[in-house]
């Protein structure tokens, strides 16, 4: 029992006591380095404009992307940039390879009911522009109301190098009561094929 309580005593004496910030605080210069990078940054933020290019990355505002008040008229600019810019480009050039071009095309200056059941039901497969031919997906923009999709289709219509005219929010809202289709167009043998109906 005594050997028991000596080594006790023993083990005791060999612990320390916990360490405390009073007797131990952190070295002055890792407290001095800490603020000066949190100055450093801070100003970096404040002083520091716009990042980068804009052609490089995304730049859009809040009004871009909230697209227009209640009662307003539909901006097609501002739908086209929501919704259309990150594959067809500001430009209207698409990406050589990857996403068709708008500017030029002979699908956005050609019949307005292509235009309009081109967003309505989107587009999946080959389809050739302006003698390239592209292979992707297009989604459909049946969610825009019938205005929306007016004001976008319009723009683009008018935009750049293309002088096609203004498309009204009617044929937008005729081809959705009239459409049956419940998948986008298989490529542009398909619109072709819906050309040809229209006339």
């Amino acid at each position: 029992m005594l050997n028991d309580k000596t080594s006790e005593s023993r083990a005791q004496e060999r612990e320390q006591a916990e360490p405390s910030e009073r007797s131990q605080p952190i070295p002055l210069i890792f407290l001095i380095g800490a603020l000066a990078l949190v100055l450093w940054g801070a100003g970096y933020i404040l002083l520091s404009g716009s990042f980068g290019r804009a052609d490089l990355g995304d730049k859009r505002t809040v009004a871009d992307l909230s697209g227009p008040a209640p009662g307003a008229a539909a901006n097609g600019k501002q739908l086209f940039t929501a919704n259309c810019v990150a594959c067809h480009q500001a430009t209207g050039k698409g990406l050589p390879g990857v996403f068709p071009p708008l500017d030029g095309s002979e699908w956005v200056a050609g019949d307005e009911r292509i235009v309009a059941n081109i967003l309505l039901h989107g587009v999946t497969g080959e389809i050739s522009v302006m003698g390239n031919t592209f292979k992707g997906a297009m989604p459909a923009f049946g969610q825009l109301s019938d205005a929306e999709l007016a004001a976008v289709a319009s723009y683009i219509r008018a935009e750049w190098s293309n002088k096609a005219g203004a498309i009204k929010p009617e044929l937008f809202e005729a081809e959705r009561k009239a459409a049956t289709r419940t998948a986008p167009f298989n490529g542009g043998a398909e619109l072709k094929a819906l050309a040809a109906k229209a006339s």
